[in-house]
């Protein structure tokens, strides 16, 4: 049966969510996650990198020749993050210094890729457009909930301001790499907890 449009969308909420369901986008959901500034960053440029990726390839899927369809499809997303980049050097130049190397990477993110091979060739513009956006939403709000434990417990901050006063001594090892995976094995149980019941 097929979903309706809502459908392609919620299933990224949850069901489908990135970092939590599908374990993809591991790389920058554990590296740049150290403040909600470059949670949501990170996310949001994903975000659009997803949506006009798979609306372009959900477009020209029926031209591209099978055997080369990953070839264009990578230079379908390189196109869009290129786009990304220059925006946030324009626009957003702290943010862009903040991520560095993690939004060329978007280009081998294997949510964007994954999604324009497994879904986006294979359906409608709607359906992709749907599909995307529900995907990078969901991407989005997991490394903002990641980037908020981190930020508030490694900080004692939450989008920059002081939360927990004066008194508050950091756990410092949150903003480091253990602190990351850490953070991310708990949220992963709440969810499946949440998600049992």
């Amino acid at each position: 049966m097929a979903k309706t449009i809502g459908q392609e969308f919620v299933k990224g909420l949850w069901e489908e969510i990135p970092p939590f369901r599908l374990v993809l986008g591991l790389c920058p959901t554990l590296a740049v996650t150290k403040s909600v500034e470059n949670g949501i960053g990170m996310g949001l440029a994903t975000t659009f990198v997803l949506v006009c990726a798979n609306l372009l390839v959900s477009i020209l899927s029926g031209i591209i020749p099978s055997k080369i369809r990953i070839a264009c499809f990578i230079i379908i997303i390189a196109t869009f993050v290129t786009v990304v980049e220059l925006m946030m050097q324009a626009y957003a130049y702290q943010l862009f210094q903040n991520l560095g190397i993690f939004i060329p990477l978007i280009v081998v993110n294997c949510i964007v890729l994954g999604r324009a091979e497994a879904f986006a060739s294979k359906n409608k513009v709607i359906p992709s457009f749907a599909d995307g956006l529900g995907i990078g939403v969901g991407f989005t709000l997991s490394l903002t909930a990641i980037s908020a434990v981190r930020e508030c417990l490694g900080n004692g901050t939450l989008l920059g301001y002081s939360i927990f006063g004066p008194a508050f001594e950091p756990f410092s090892f949150m903003v480091e790499a253990p602190g990351a995976f850490i953070c991310l094995g708990l949220l992963l149980c709440i969810m499946n907890l949440v998600g049992q019941k």
